[in-house]
């Protein structure tokens, strides 16, 4: 029987994302979500966490994340999780686990107002689009139809 591996993320853009357009056409985009949580420790001291997760967007998904993502902006992010391993200039192995995007639905920014649509902003910036979501190009959707589900 196949594994599941599926990451849902909602966090706020550490920074406006990298973008890079390959020589083949392809576009990828990498950045940071920041997920936070609050929580009472036994000596009844509020305790807020946050984790940093990296983002990996291919093609349409990196496209939309160039025009619209900006620092603060909340995004829901569906996705699997990714492991690099290398070894860096000095010999020692590496690693890093990312999360590679294949859903993400825009929910606004640090200027939206409450109760406005999604993505609505106040002051002079351009107004974000309503959430979108875009499924992931068929060239990186995965290839494993491999299960035996009878459905």
């Amino acid at each position: 029987m196949a594994g599941v591996n599926k990451v849902i993320l909602i966090g706020n853009l550490g920074a406006d994302p990298e973008v890079r357009h390959l020589e083949n056409g392809s576009v990828v985009a990498n950045f940071n979500i920041a997920t936070s949580e609050t929580y009472t420790n036994k000596n009844g001291e509020r305790v807020d966490q946050t984790e940093w997760h990296r983002i990996e967007l291919w093609d349409r998904l990196a496209q939309i994340a160039e025009q619209y993502l900006k620092k603060g902006n909340q995004v829901y992010i569906e996705g699997r999780l990714r492991t690099e391993n290398w070894t860096d200039k000095d010999g020692q192995p590496r690693s890093r686990v990312s999360i590679r995007g294949n859903s993400m639905t825009l929910l606004g920014g640090p200027n939206s107002q409450a109760g406005s649509p999604a993505g609505a902003s106040s002051g002079s910036e351009r107004p974000a689009p309503p959430s979108r979501e875009a499924a992931v190009p068929p060239a990186i959707a995965s290839q494993d139809d491999d299960d035996d589900l009878p459905f």
